[in-house]
C-alpha cells in the first residue's frame, strides 16, 4: 500500500500558537492588514482532466490507502453506517506522505497510478533533519546528504508526469520557535528546502508548495516572509497552510492573502481536511492539536476556490490517522478509527 510506513510518521504535531505559551516570539504575534481578492471564473487544468474513477475530486484518490481499508472493513462485516461515513474520507484525495527508504519506486507508481486516471496526485516531502522538534513525529533524514538523496529519488519518481509537492510541513514554522531546531542546523534546513524547490521546478509538471504553517501559530504574516525567501519561495509555486490543523478556511484564507501580498503575490492552497468545525479552545489544552474531539471534515478537495489566490482546498493531512499517542490515539499516522468517524459523523451536522 503506499504511504503505509509514511503514515506512521507523518503527521507532525502542528503546533498552534498554544505550544508555545510560553515562549516570547516576538515579531510573530503582531497583526497585519488584510488584502482583497476576486473570484475563481473557472477551475483549472487539473480539475477538469478527473478520470472516470475520480468522480468530482480535482485530484489522485488512492484507492489502497487507510480509509479504503476500513471501508472495505466495514461492508465486509455488513456495518453499513459506519461504511457510509468511512466513504466521505476514504472517496476524497489526499496527500501521500513519501516514504523516504522508498521515496522513488512508491512516487514512480503514485504518478503513474495518477496519470493513467488523468489526474494528478498530492505529495508531500516530510523528511527534514530533526524533523518536528523531536515531538511524536520526530526523526527526519540522518544528514544532509542523506535528504539530497531523498529529493533527487522523489524527483526521478516523478518525471515529466503531474504533482502537486508539498515541501516540509512546519519545517519553517519550527526553525521560527527559539530552542526548537538547533541554531546550527537553520542554514542547512534553508538550503535543502531551497534545493528541493530547485530540483522539483526544473520537472515539466509540476507544482511546488512550501509550507508556512497556520495563522494562530505564526500570527504575523510579516514573519514568514524571509523564512519563505531563503527556503526559495520565489521559485516555487506558492505556500501551503494548514497541514495538519484545525484553523477555519475563512482565517486561512485571510492570513494567507496577507502573506501572499508580502512574497510577489504567490498563490497557496489550504488543508481543509479537518477544519470543519474549525480549532478546540485550546485555554485548558497545550495540545489543542493533537486529536481534538468534536472536530469535522471540511471543504472537499476542490480548484474550484472562492479566491484567485487560492490554488485549491487540499485534504493535505489524511483524516482519520492519528496526530500522536493523545487523548487515547494511536502513534502518529496510524489509523484511529473512532475519530475517523467522529470527524464524518460531525460533518453530516455542520
Amino acid at each position: 500500500m503506499y504511504g503505509s510506513e509514511a503514515g506512521r510518521s507523518n503527521n507532525t504535531s502542528r503546533r498552534a500558537a498554544t505550544l508555545f505559551s510560553g515562549v516570547a516570539v516576538g515579531a510573530l504575534l503582531l497583526a497585519g492588514c488584510s488584502s482583497s481578492g476576486g473570484d475563481k471564473e473557472k477551475p483549472n487544468e487539473e480539475s477538469r482532466n478527473n478520470g472516470s474513477k475520480q468522480g468530482d475530486a480535482p485530484f489522485w484518490v488512492n484507492p489502497e490507502g487507510l480509509a479504503s481499508e476500513a471501508l472495505a472493513k466495514a461492508e465486509r462485516e455488513g456495518n453499513k453506517d459506519e461504511a457510509r461515513l468511512i466513504r466521505k474520507i476514504a472517496s476524497q484525495p489526499a496527500g501521500e506522505w513519501i516514504r523516504p527508504e522508498q521515496a522513488e519506486e512508491q512516487t514512480r507508481k503514485i504518478t503513474e497510478a495518477a496519470a493513467a486516471a488523468k489526474t494528478s496526485p498530492v505529495l508531500v516531502m516530510y523528511n527534514i533533519p530533526h524533523r518536528d522538534c523531536g515531538q511524536y513525529s520526530k526523526g527526519g533524514a540522518r544528514s544532509a546528504d542523506e535528504y539530497r538523496k531523498f529529493t533527487d529519488a522523489v524527483v526521478r519518481g516523478i518525471g515529466d508526469r503531474a504533482a502537486s509537492v508539498v515541501i516540509e510541513p512546519d519545517a519553517l514554522p519550527h526553525i521560527m520557535v527559539p530552542g526548537c531546531v538547533p541554531q546550527h542546523m537553520h542554514d542547512e534546513q534553508y538550503t535543502l528546502m531551497k534545493e528541493a524547490v530547485d530540483k522539483l521546478k526544473s520537472l515539466p509538471n509540476t507544482k511546488v508548495y512550501l509550507d508556512a504553517g497556520n495563522p494562530h501559530w505564526i500570527r504575523d504574516p510579516g514573519g514568514m516572509v524571509t523564512p519563505l525567501k531563503r527556503a526559495g519561495i520565489d521559485a516555487a509555486d506558492g505556500f501551503s497552510l494548514n497541514v495538519s490543523n484545525y484553523q477555519t478556511t475563512e482565517e486561512n484564507v485571510e492570513y494567507g492573502k496577507r502573506l501572499s501580498s508580502m512574497v510577489g503575490g504567490k498563490q497557496f492552497v489550504i488543508d481543509t481536511s479537518r477544519n470543519g468545525n474549525g480549532p478546540m479552545d485550546g485555554k485548558e489544552d497545550e495540545e489543542a492539536w493533537c486529536n481534538p474531539p468534536g472536530r469535522a471534515l471540511g471543504e472537499p478537495p476542490t480548484t474550484r476556490t472562492a479566491d484567485k489566490l487560492v490554488d485549491a482546498y487540499m485534504w493535505i493531512k489524511r483524516p482519520g490517522e492519528s496526530d500522536g499517542t493523545c487523548k487515547g490515539g494511536p502513534e502518529a499516522g496510524q489509523w484511529h478509527h473512532e475519530y475517523a468517524l467522529e470527524l464524518a459523523r460531525n460533518a453530516e451536522k455542520s
